[in-house]
C-alpha cells in the first residue's frame, strides 16, 4: 500500500502533463479541420494576379489556440507562414472570450462557457480563468507579441498610419503582413463602459457586439430574446465611431444589426457569415441587411464553412460573393474566412488563390478581383481607422 500511495504523485503528475500538452492540440485538431475537396487548379496567370493582389480578411479565431503564430502549424487553418503563402497582406484576429455549451445557431443561454476550460487546458495566466475583459487582453498581448517577435514580418495595424506603412512596405517588395485586433463578443466589457478604454489601449479596432449569446450590449441572432442593443450597447456603439474603432454586425440578432445600421455614420462591417439568398441559415444576411451595409460603405465578408455557404466549394463562396454585388454593389464584397473558428474548411489560407482562381473562372476582372479579394475592406479601414 506504502508503494502505491508513494507512486500516486508520478501517475497524477504524468496524466496532468499528457492533459495539458496533448489535449488542447487534440480539441483543435477535431474544431478547426481541413476537409479534401475538389479544389480549382490555380494556372500561372491566375497565381500572377493573385500575388499581386492586397488580399484581406475580416475574421479569424487563431488567437483561442494554444499554438505559436510563428510557425507553420499542422493542426488548424493559419499562421504567418501560411499567411504569407497566401499573400495576405491584413488579416484580421478575433478574440473569443465566451462560447455556451452546445452552442448552435438557433437558441443559446448565457449561462454556461467552454472557453474556461481551455483556459484551464492551455495553463493560461489565472487571470483569464474567471475575466471575459482579461481573456481579451491576454488575446490582445499574443498578437503584440507575435508581431514583436517576427522580424517586422507581422505588423500591428491600429491607425491609418500603420495601415498606410503596411501598404507602402508591401509595394517595396517586403513580405510582410499586417495584423489587426478585433473582438467577438462585447460581453468582454463585462457590463462596464470603462473597461472599452482597456481594450482600446490593448489594440481593439473591430468589435462584433455579440456571439452565441445574448450579452449587457445587445441581442444575439443565436441568443434567447435576440432584443436589440441595450442602453449600454448604444453607448459603446457612439463611443466606437468616434475613437475609430470598427463596428461589426456578425452573429447581432436583427433588430440590433437594424438598429446598428440606422445609426451608422461611418462604414460597419459583417466580417464572417453569408447571405440567405444562397445559403439559408439564420446567422446569415437578408438582402435588407446587405442593402443597409452598403449604405453605410461597409463590407460584408464571405466565409467559407458550411454554414456560411452551405457547400465547401470555391464556388459556393464566389456565389455569395456573387450575391453581395447584385444587391449591394461591388464595393460591398469581401472575405471573412472564419478561418479557426470551431470551422470546417476545405482550404486553409495558404491555398486561397482557389478563390481568385473561382472569380476569373465567372469573368470578373482583375480591378474588380482587387476590389473583393482585399481592396473594398482595406478602404473601409483606411475610412474608419484613427
Amino acid at each position: 500500500m506504502r508503494r502505491i500511495l508513494i507512486g500516486l504523485p508520478v501517475v497524477v503528475a504524468a496524466a496532468a502533463v499528457g492533459f495539458f500538452t496533448i489535449a488542447p492540440g487534440a480539441v483543435e485538431r477535431s474544431m478547426n479541420k481541413v476537409e479534401a475537396g475538389d479544389l480549382p487548379e490555380v494556372t500561372p496567370e491566375t497565381q500572377r494576379l493573385h500575388d499581386s493582389l492586397q488580399i484581406a480578411d475580416m475574421h479569424s479565431d487563431t488567437l483561442m489556440w494554444d499554438r505559436d503564430l510563428l510557425e507553420r502549424s499542422s493542426r488548424g487553418h493559419m499562421d504567418l507562414p501560411r499567411l504569407q503563402e497566401g499573400n495576405v497582406a491584413l488579416q484580421v484576429f478575433s478574440s473569443v472570450s465566451k462560447s455556451p455549451k452546445g452552442q448552435n445557431y438557433d437558441s443559446n443561454s448565457a449561462e454556461s462557457d467552454n472557453i474556461t476550460l481551455l483556459t484551464f487546458a492551455q495553463l493560461q495566466p489565472p487571470r483569464t480563468w474567471g475575466s471575459l475583459l482579461e481573456r481579451s487582453l491576454y488575446h490582445a498581448d499574443k498578437l503584440a507579441t507575435a508581431a514583436a517577435d517576427s522580424n517586422g514580418q507581422l505588423q500591428l495595424v491600429r491607425t491609418r498610419a500603420d495601415l498606410e506603412t503596411l501598404l507602402a512596405d508591401r509595394a517595396a517588395g517586403k513580405n510582410v503582413t499586417g495584423a489587426l485586433f478585433s473582438v467577438e463578443g462585447l460581453q468582454n466589457l463585462e457590463g462596464r463602459i470603462e473597461n472599452f478604454d482597456r481594450l482600446y489601449d490593448a489594440g481593439m479596432r473591430m468589435a462584433g457586439f455579440t456571439h452565441f449569446f445574448d450579452n449587457e450590449v445587445g441581442g444575439s441572432m443565436h441568443g434567447e430574446v435576440k432584443g436589440g442593443l441595450t442602453d449600454l450597447g448604444r453607448q459603446v456603439f457612439a463611443e466606437m465611431e468616434r475613437r475609430g474603432v470598427i463596428v461589426d454586425i456578425a452573429h447581432a440578432s436583427h433588430p440590433a444589426i437594424a438598429e446598428m445600421l440606422a445609426r451608422a455614420t461611418r462604414p460597419v462591417v459583417a466580417s464572417h457569415g453569408g447571405v440567405q439568398a444562397t445559403c439559408d441559415v439564420n446567422r446569415n444576411l437578408t438582402d435588407d441587411e446587405i442593402r443597409g451595409v452598403a449604405a453605410t460603405g461597409g463590407v460584408v465578408g464571405i466565409g467559407y464553412w458550411d454554414a456560411a455557404v452551405c457547400e465547401l466549394t470555391p464556388a459556393a463562396v464566389v456565389d455569395a460573393i456573387e450575391h453581395v454585388i447584385a444587391v449591394g454593389g461591388l464595393q460591398t464584397a469581401a472575405l471573412g474566412s472564419d478561418y479557426d473558428g470551431s470551422t470546417t474548411v476545405a482550404w486553409d489560407t495558404s491555398e486561397i488563390a482557389v478563390i481568385t482562381q473561382e472569380l476569373r473562372d465567372r469573368g470578373h476582372s482583375d480591378d474588380d478581383i482587387r476590389a473583393i479579394m482585399g481592396g473594398n475592406t482595406l478602404r473601409v479601414m483606411a475610412q474608419v481607422l484613427p
